[in-house]
């Protein structure tokens, strides 16, 4: 991860409701910062896989949000991603659900900050995972999964998550 300094990348766990918190992680260099956010202002401004499809009952307002947001995001020009955090964990054989010992090896991967501060929310490690996947996007270390109709996400290629700590 080292060879990543001075580059910025930002993950969003993003909550199909404003009424429900949606994980930032801003990642430059090696330095975490998170939040929780609520409105898309706020994200833009202030910081085996299986996953439902866009057409899922209840994946269909999270779509819509994501669509919106993108959009917003590419008039600025930034490039996006759409990934699965839980897919990433997956594929780079760290703990699924456990949020305690993810953040421990977020940590042991070299990332430094608020991951090392205090405990993150669940958003926030799904925030950060998705800014790991957009490095390791960046350096040719991801493919894309999916199809036209239920759409893509990208994953890292598969492999154990301590080798990225090399």
């Amino acid at each position: 991860m080292s060879e990543f300094k001075g580059k910025c990348v930002i993950g969003i766990d993003l909550a199909a409701s404003i009424r429900n918190p949606s994980g930032w992680a801003l990642l430059k260099g090696n330095t975490v910062k998170t939040s929780l956010v609520y409105t898309d202002s706020e994200i833009l401004i202030s910081k085996g896989y299986r996953v439902f499809p866009p057409n899922f009952p209840a994946m269909k307002k999270l779509a819509l949000r994501a669509i919106r947001l993108n959009r917003l995001i590419e008039e600025k020009r930034y490039k996006t991603i759409e990934v699965h955090p839980t897919s990433t964990r997956k594929a780079l054989q760290m703990p699924l659900k456990d949020w305690k010992a993810t953040q421990e090896i977020l940590k042991t991967l070299g990332l430094k900050g608020e991951v090392e501060t205090r405990p993150l929310a669940t958003h926030e490690i799904d925030a950060v995972t998705a800014a790991l996947t957009a490095v390791l996007h960046l350096k040719s270390q991801t493919e894309r999964v999916g199809d036209e109709e239920k759409g893509y996400i990208t994953v890292p290629k598969k492999r154990d998550w301590r080798t990225l700590a090399a």
